[in-house]
């Protein structure tokens, strides 16, 4: 028993000493790492304490940046206005110049023009329009109905055609754009068409190719007329005003020239042949033509719908309603003073021409009927243009009499007359060489010199001796058959 307790002793003094030794140990090895612990803290507080200012710093200039920041849209802002206040102040001071100078420049176009037309009224040139027609369904789609027409923006008088990527310009009197409507054709011919009433010779055409638009420009549809209709409006419009001073009578005939046979449209027989004379007292008429008084714009509107009924028109590839003659409208106005008995006659032509055409294109080769019609279309055509080429060159011969058209239009073109040619245009690529053909004639009709046109006008002495000498010749009519021969024998010239 006394040798359990000590060896028990024994064991609690060895596990008391070996407690000892584990405390002490364990307490060597924490001083150890709180010794190791506190030195890698004073290596840290001393880092920290170096990088200190760099992060008081850093958190300065984080804050400044803050401010900067917040107030960089508010900066931004300004200096966008100012910029665009010192851009706009810069383009202000160029548009201001600009528009000086588009001003003198829009001043001189203008007095360009006057001079133009003084200069064209003292020479007697034949003015010279251009209309374009819209792109219509005609003109089908693709690549072939692109618009090659552009114009100036300044001057109303040029007008461009790209093809086969070369832009030519065009240079003629007036052009009318595409989005042009009748009422602005209209009035810029007024002041030509007023003349006739003052005595002047007057003629107006419309010339191009095949659906060009020249019908609808001269006609036009009954919601929309076109020259004929509101030309003789104005006539009646201008006779109302002066009716207090002027008394005056209008006649009208129409006439269409169908292979190169001339045809009067308001006759009992259309289809009957006219020809055409010379008048004893100077110009050219037509015996046998019907003349119709018009009194309004009613009895206007039958007689064109009677000449419209016969004149000929057909279906070809290029136009629906293709006119396949050559349509002349007569106006004769004759005036007379109430006061002084002075007397006035003038003449309005308008004219619509047929359209020239390809006879590939119009599809006329197969239709012997519309191949002949095309070909004397052509023809006659030609002969206008070997007419503009010697008055052109002013040569001594003129081959008026090549056809029935160039000389039916011998007074217009050669005579005392004032002259206005619209030339219609096709605005799409696959007509772009009918149209550069149609405005290079145009250019060529436009150098053309007629001389200063004057009036026709009698005083009332002339007048009197005039109807006199009517009343004269009027006598033999009433006579036998065997005394008018007798003046005959008398007027024959002696022998010697």
């Amino acid at each position: 028993m006394v040798q359990i307790k000590r060896q028990t002793e024994e064991q609690i003094e060895e596990l008391i000493l070996g407690k000892e030794e584990a405390v002490a140990e364990t307490e060597a090895e924490s001083e150890e790492k709180v010794r190791l612990m506190q030195s890698k803290f004073d290596n840290m507080h001393k880092k920290f304490q170096d990088i200190r200012p760099g992060l008081l710093d850093l958190a300065k200039e984080y804050q400044q940046l803050r401010q900067l920041c917040s107030k960089f849209p508010t900066m931004l802002a300004n200096a966008i206005q100012k910029t665009k206040n010192e851009i706009g102040q810069a383009i202000a001071g160029i548009d201001d110049n600009n528009k000086e100078l588009v001003r003198k420049y829009k001043k001189e176009m203008t007095l360009r023009k006057k001079y133009h037309n003084e200069l064209v009224d003292l020479k007697g040139n034949i003015r010279v329009f251009c209309r374009v027609r819209p792109i219509i369904k005609e003109d089908g789609g693709g690549a072939h109905a692109k618009n090659v027409v552009s114009y100036d923006r300044d001057d109303d008088g040029l007008i461009y055609v790209t093809n086969k990527g070369r832009q030519t310009s065009y240079d003629v009197d007036k052009v009318f754009q595409a989005s042009s409507n009748q009422e602005e054709v209209f009035k810029e011919a007024q002041a030509l068409i007023i003349s006739s009433i003052d005595g002047y010779n007057v003629c107006i055409f419309a010339y191009g190719q095949t659906g060009s638009g020249k019908t609808y420009t001269m006609e036009g549809p009954p919601t929309d007329p076109g020259l004929n209709q509101r030309a003789l409006r104005q006539l009646f419009l201008e006779i109302e005003e002066r009716e207090k001073e002027w008394e005056y009578n209008i006649c009208v005939s129409v006439m269409e020239i169908y292979n190169e046979t001339l045809r009067d449209l308001l006759g009992s027989d259309p289809s009957m042949k006219l020809d055409i004379k010379m008048n004893p007292e100077g110009g050219l008429h037509v015996p046998g033509l019907t003349k119709t008084e018009v009194k309004c714009v009613e009895d206007v509107n039958d007689v064109f719908k009677i000449g419209k009924r016969n004149r000929a028109t057909a279906c070809t590839d290029m136009n629906e309603h293709s006119s396949r003659s050559h349509a002349l409208l007569c106006v004769s106005i004759s005036g007379k003073n109430k006061t002084t008995g002075v007397r006035s006659n003038g003449k309005l032509n308008l004219v619509d021409l047929a359209g020239s055409e390809r006879v590939d294109k119009s599809g006329s080769g197969t239709d012997t009927t519309r191949l002949k019609e095309a070909q004397n279309i052509n023809k006659s055509l030609s002969s206008l243009g070997d007419v503009i080429q010697a008055l052109r060159n002013k040569q001594n011969h003129i081959p008026y009499r090549n056809s029935k058209l160039t000389y039916l239009l011998q007074d217009s073109l050669g005579g005392d007359s004032k002259t206005l040619m619209v030339v219609q245009v096709s605005p799409v690529l696959k007509n772009a060489g009918e149209t550069q053909c149609s405005l290079s004639f145009a250019q060529r009709v436009r150098s053309v010199e007629l001389g200063t046109a004057t009036k026709k006008t009698d005083s009332a002495e002339v007048t009197m001796l005039r109807e006199k000498l009517a009343q004269y010749e009027d006598v033999p009519t009433y006579s036998s058959p065997s005394r008018l021969k007798t003046p005959n024998k008398g007027r024959s010239t002696p022998k010697k």
